[in-house]
């Protein structure tokens, strides 16, 4: 939509410099004791998910009177500076005491004259394309770019009469509303199945070992833990293609806790991860600790110590799959004692984790059903996944119609 393009009966182009007076000034004899409380927008004042003001504060008015942006009731705040614009932290001033208000330098104030309604503003505002349209025409340095007031002023807008304005934003507020129930609906859905792997390890990991008094084994009982050794540059391909090198990015993780190699097999057997060698399929084991729990930390805080391989010994009768899934879920806090100068374990104390162990025929059926369980999870989750990405873009969809030339004919 472009200014010039035909526009319904009784609508015009104007501009927002026009619609609106921009960044007004305080109104002189405003003269308040220095302790009178006023309210007080911060930019964290702002919910920039629903666009709304939801966390004022009350200041004294002698506080925030000088050096901070006066607004009054009704007026339209945007925030100018990146990134703060483009994440939407925008919204109309509401329910000030005295009807006035202070707040965040970084707000360009736009207070609607008399033909406009200040939610056509506030929502015209909203636009994801007029919010992209404001970015290219930051200026500033990096980190410190803004929309100039300037580019607000002269931005054209369509503007109905006013009567229609109240009966579409009526509308459109409804539509909003009904959207963002969607929205919440489909977050809520995502979000708990977001939660239900973690939730089937703990049945089958604690609740059924518990009743089905599965034995606990200690991890040095049943596999080999392996630091593995810095290969030679004498061994034959080892700066070509012989070996898989595994980096920290390309292990899979389960419940940030172990992980397992790529599903390929080197020519050499064997893997060479953060500079050590370890067993074509070996389990692989970080035991950095982050806030007294085993949890991967990204490959930057890694060095060769703080990966372990699991290897499961010949006669130990233990799933690979298995041993994996139950290490995910074993409670790591009372091993923070352990720790090498609070960061990592070593091999001895790692060595002492126990599993619960059931015959290894149960084992399999475990993980055959558990992975069942998995996959069908994770296919609700993409469901759920491409719910919320639908919700989350049907208000710009909402606003486009609302503001594009003919589209309230179309309206009730």
């Amino acid at each position: 939509m472009n200014p010039g393009d035909p526009l319904p009966d009784g609508w015009r182009w104007t501009t927002l410099g026009e619609a609106c007076v921009i960044n007004p000034r305080r109104p002189r004899g405003l003269d308040l004791a220095p302790d009178e409380p006023v309210t007080f927008i911060p930019m964290n004042a702002v919910d920039d998910e629903h666009a709304m003001v939801a966390r004022p504060q009350t200041r004294p008015y002698g506080e925030v009177s000088r050096g901070y942006t006066y607004m009054e009731e009704g007026d339209v705040i945007f925030a100018k500076i990146t990134p703060c614009m483009q994440n939407g932290k925008h919204a109309i001033v509401r329910e000030t005491i005295s009807g006035i208000a202070f707040g965040s330098t970084e707000f360009h104030v736009l207070r609607a004259t008399d033909a406009v309604h200040p939610i056509w503003i506030h929502r015209f505002l909203l636009q994801p394309h007029f919010l992209k349209e404001a970015e290219h025409n930051f200026t500033g340095t990096a980190g410190q770019q803004r929309v100039p007031k300037e580019f607000l002023i002269n931005k054209s807008i369509p503007l109905p009469p006013l009567a229609e304005q109240h009966r579409i934003v009526a509308a459109l507020e409804t539509q909003l509303a009904a959207t963002e129930r969607a929205r919440h609906a489909a977050l809520s859905q995502l979000n708990a199945l977001e939660a239900m792997p973690a939730a089937l390890l703990r049945k089958v990991f604690e609740r059924e070992a518990k009743i089905r008094f599965w034995p606990r084994v200690e991890i040095f009982e049943i596999c080999d833990i392996v630091i593995g050794r810095t290969p030679s540059r004498s061994i034959p391909d080892y700066w070509g293609d012989g070996y898989t090198w595994v980096t920290i990015a390309d292990i899979t993780a389960s419940n940030g806790i172990v992980y397992t190699t790529k599903e390929r097999i080197s020519e050499a057997g064997a893997q060479i991860c953060s500079g050590r060698m370890l067993p074509e399929g070996t389990l692989l084991f970080s035991f950095k600790l982050s806030l007294g729990r085993m949890a991967f930390s990204g490959c930057d805080l890694f060095t060769n110590e703080a990966i372990a391989g699991l290897i499961p010994k010949e006669n130990a009768n233990v799933d690979k799959q298995f041993l994996r899934h139950a290490l995910s879920v074993v409670d790591y806090g009372d091993l923070t004692g352990h720790a090498v100068k609070g960061r990592t374990l070593n091999r001895k104390t790692l060595g002492l984790l126990s599993v619960p162990l059931p015959p290894i025929d149960e084992q399999r059926a475990i993980i055959a059903e558990l992975e069942r369980e998995m996959a069908a999870t994770e296919r609700a989750r993409t469901a759920a996944r491409e719910r919320l990405a639908l919700a989350e873009a049907l208000p710009g969809a909402i606003l486009r119609r609302a503001f594009a030339p003919g589209a309230p004919h179309d309206r009730d």
